[in-house]
């Protein structure tokens, strides 16, 4: 299934949302196995840009990219690529399920009409392979576990997974009238190194080694399908690797772990690894959130040869490393 390096070196993958936690980890793993990466970004300051400059260090200035600064919410922006792209990788967007119940017209613009834009620019630029970034969040508080992707997903309960499985419903009207290549990746929380300062993994660490209390919501049994972002990245290189040789292509795949952690047992691991005992305040269910998450992996193994490696245990151990080491500073989300 591999592409070949000398086939490689003739393709070149736009990513959106480079500067970001998944997107500068895709790009790395990209450049490193020999593609041309076109990366976009607008540095959208849901948290700092500073953060997401560093993201980019590894990378930016080597020969094989080019960054474009764009805002993607803007009709025709994306026409300044000069560059020929063979396939996209489209993972911005505004990211946060409790933001978008406060914000909702935002993830509307965007995730939705951004998204357009992209299906757009293909369109006329004759681009036909296309990698979405979907969400888990999509399939709300199914009590069918683990999720499996031709389950119903009608029943969405933030804003946030709306606009996401508004996205997979554009994009296949795209592939049935432009014959559009498309797969939608459903992310199950992606955690690790450069992971955005919102999110509980990275925030609960920054409050045990200041000493403050970790807010919990709920009895700490809410679970969530952890994966790793090297395995995320792997999926996603996959998923371009079998866009590349396939055509009249509409899927819908799980990239996740498939073994869900209880909240409690999150908490653990990060005090285990840090070293810190966490001084909690349990507080009441938040709106929009949804009880667990439990990906069924099994299309993806089959489709693309997905096959996550990394423990949550062992996730979590190379996450506090990254933290410790880069010091990282004092972030309001």
């Amino acid at each position: 299934m591999e592409i070949k390096q000398e086939n490689r070196l003739k393709e070149s993958i736009l990513v959106t949302g480079c500067a970001g936690f998944i997107g500068s980890h895709l790009c790395e793993k990209l450049l490193n196995l020999g593609y041309q990466v076109v990366g976009v970004d607008n540095f959208d300051p849901y948290y700092s840009i500073d953060l997401k400059m560093e993201n980019m260090e590894g990378f930016k200035r080597n020969k094989a990219f080019k960054f474009y600064q764009l805002d993607l919410c803007q009709t025709g922006v994306l026409n300044m690529i000069q560059e020929d792209v063979s396939l996209i990788v489209h993972l911005a967007g505004k990211a946060g399920v409790r933001p978008s119940i406060e914000a909702p017209q935002s993830y509307i613009d965007s995730n939705i009409t951004a998204t357009r834009n992209i299906l757009d620019f293909m369109n006329e630029k004759g681009i036909k392979k296309l990698a979405f970034a979907s969400s888990s969040s999509v399939y709300g508080n199914n009590a069918t576990v683990p999720f499996t992707e031709d389950q119903n997903v009608d029943h969405v309960i933030s804003p946030y997974a709306f606009s996401k499985k508004a996205c997979e419903v554009l994009n296949h009207s795209y592939h049935h009238l432009y014959q559009l290549d498309i797969i939608n990746m459903r992310f199950f929380t992606v955690f690790g190194p450069r992971q955005r300062p919102d999110l509980a993994i990275h925030k609960f660490l920054k409050l045990m080694i200041n000493d403050e209390t970790i807010p919990v919501f709920g009895d700490g049994s809410t679970a969530r399908d952890y994966t790793y972002v090297d395995d995320t990245v792997d999926g996603i290189v996959k998923t371009c690797e079998f866009l590349f040789k396939s055509e009249n292509v509409f899927e819908t795949i799980n990239l996740g772990n498939s073994y869900p952690i209880p909240l409690n047992q999150m908490i653990e691991a990060i005090s285990k690894a840090s070293e810190i005992i966490p001084n909690i305040n349990r507080l009441p269910m938040q709106a929009g959130d949804v009880n667990q998450t439990f990906a069924d992996i099994n299309k993806a193994k089959e489709l693309i040869e997905y096959s996550p490696k990394v423990s949550f245990e062992e996730g979590i151990k190379l996450f506090v490393e990254w933290y410790k080491k880069i010091n990282v500073r004092e972030i309001v989300a």
